[in-house]
């Protein structure tokens, strides 16, 4: 197993946030998508960009089980979405 594998296995989201964003993998596109939810340059390599998304995603789920008004539903779901589909593509190459 891949380091980004155990990352990802050792996940622990409620079932409706998961669900969600497996539901975003048929509409998300790399091009588009991961440059607005990196908020930074596109054409990463998907391991740079899984570190980011993780980084960020932990983020997210601090604020999110800390109860802070700061948190954003829509953009956990995007990226919890977007490191699905990059840790896709780092299984595949």
């Amino acid at each position: 197993m891949t380091e980004f594998a155990l990352v990802l296995a050792a996940l622990r989201r409620p079932r409706i946030l998961v669900r969600a964003a497996r539901c975003g993998l048929a509409d998300y596109r790399r091009d588009r998508d991961l440059r607005r939810i990196l908020r930074g340059p596109r054409g990463a390599a998907p391991a740079r960009a899984l570190d980011t998304l993780i980084a960020e995603e932990q983020r997210l789920e601090t604020i999110r089980t800390t109860g802070e008004a700061t948190y954003s539903l829509q953009r956990h779901v995007a990226v919890l979405t977007a490191l699905l589909a990059e840790a896709r593509l780092v299984s595949v190459a």
